[in-house]
């Protein structure tokens, strides 16, 4: 079988489909990862064949130049995703609209765009068995279903994708033909019939959606998922020889991901002054801070570690709590571990996580706009403190253990790209090893 991964380039998304790239490659499958060329470096690090397709995109340029965009994504202000967590009676359906009128222009078009015609030719060319792909790249949906490919998404967060789109098409059915035009159909229906290819909503979900959260986090849709069980891969990673041996004392990790630095849109909280609010809690501070940024944190006492980079699959479950933004593997990597968290949610799903978790009783949740140096260390002490969110932590990580691996999943995928095969009938490369 030929499997084809598809990625905006973005290393955080692309590290996300890694364990199941490796799951299907190790059962004797073809797999290719295709995405703007910038990306290979980290495809091949990977020890996976990278694809390079189109040219590189300027979206994170643009938004580098344009100080709103910039305070939008640090403030969770980015239409309509900031409505990703609200209860559905509270739902703006004219919020809605808007946010997709704003998003499919300056976003989803532009990044899609740079690469489809490549992704489309190189399918045609090599006519891969199954496409998968991450939530915004629609072109893979598009190449997939141009050569009757079985094409699926694969996801890396909360799924806010189709949770908004599903309630923005009930709201566009209640209001009849005052709805208006729909941005996101019509940009799809103009762009696949370039290659042959009808609209349908599966262009927008795929035929199917691998899941990576636990039941208990589980998103209110419509959706058929997939669930497969969360394996961290952070990458290319080493272990400091001071993290072989377990910690003296209670140790907390401080973490606010790769993407803010990596994108140059910046922290949205002072480092500094969180790392001396935590070094008064009875326990060592481990922060992860680019090495860019460590010169102006200033002095920290001696409780605190500062390192640019260690892979959290090692330094977490060494931990008793996490601060983290809420970002897919910093959520994810805890869970797994049985480990509490405190999200500083901020961008994007990480309001839901910060509520599921809350809710839930294994972490709690600070919005931006409230998280102080002050709120975080409180936090973090209860965290440490209250036996119960151990408690919970531990319920979860046995919830995701539970949950069937990259491996155990392949069969299913297989039965599901044989179903395609007879259902279309199609012919060419499928033979499941």
């Amino acid at each position: 079988m030929r499997v084809l991964f598809t990625v905006l380039a973005e290393r955080s998304m692309f590290e996300s489909m890694v364990p199941l790239a490796w799951a299907l490659r190790t059962a004797g499958h073809d797999v290719r990862v295709a995405a703007h060329p910038e990306l290979s470096d980290h495809v091949t690090a990977a020890g996976l064949t990278s694809v390079p397709v189109g040219r590189d995109h300027f979206l994170w340029k643009l938004v580098r130049r344009s100080k709103r965009l910039r305070d939008d994504i640090r403030e969770d202000q980015f239409p309509p995703f900031d409505q990703g967590d609200t209860p559905v009676a509270e739902l703006d359906p004219d919020r809605l609209q808007a946010g997709f009128d704003n998003i499919v222009p300056w976003m989803f078009r532009p990044v899609n765009e740079a690469l489809v015609d490549d992704l489309v030719g190189f399918c045609r060319d090599w006519r891969p068995d199954l496409v998968l792909w991450e939530p915004r790249t629609f072109a893979g949906a598009i190449a997939g279903e141009a050569v009757g490919a079985l094409q699926g998404r694969m996801l890396w967060g909360v799924d806010y994708f189709a949770r908004l789109r599903q309630h923005y098409l009930r709201a566009r059915a209640e209001r009849g033909g005052a709805a208006g035009p729909d941005a996101l159909a019509d940009w799809l229906t103009g762009l696949g019939a370039r290659y042959g290819v009808g609209f349908s909503e599966d262009l927008t979900r795929g035929r199917f959606t691998v899941d990576q959260f636990p039941p208990s986090m589980a998103t209110d849709t419509d959706v058929d998922y997939l669930r497969m069980r969360y394996v961290p891969y952070n990458g290319r990673s080493v272990v400091p020889r001071w993290l072989w041996e377990r910690p003296e004392r209670r140790r907390v990790c401080l973490t606010l991901g790769l993407s803010a630095m990596g994108r140059d849109y910046g922290y949205s909280v002072s480092i500094g002054d969180l790392l001396r609010s935590l070094s008064g809690l009875d326990a060592e501070i481990v922060a992860t801070v680019p090495e860019s940024e460590q010169s102006g944190l200033g002095e920290l006492p001696s409780n605190v570690r500062v390192e640019s980079f260690v892979p959290l699959h090692a330094l977490i479950p060494t931990c008793s709590a996490v601060v983290h933004h809420g970002g897919f593997g910093s959520t994810n990597t805890p869970l797994a571990a049985g480990v509490p968290q405190l999200v500083i949610a901020q961008q994007f799903d990480s309001p839901a996580k910060a509520r599921m978790l809350s809710e839930g009783g294994s972490g709690l949740g600070i919005p931006i706009a409230e998280a102080t140096p002050e709120t975080v260390r409180d936090g973090v002490r209860r965290l440490l403190d209250e036996p119960a969110f151990a408690e919970k932590s531990a319920f979860l990580r046995d919830e995701v253990r539970a949950l069937p691996g990259p491996n155990e999943i392949v069969k299913e995928i297989e039965a599901l790209v044989d179903r395609n095969t007879t259902e279309r009938g199609r012919t060419g490369y499928v033979n499941h090893v």
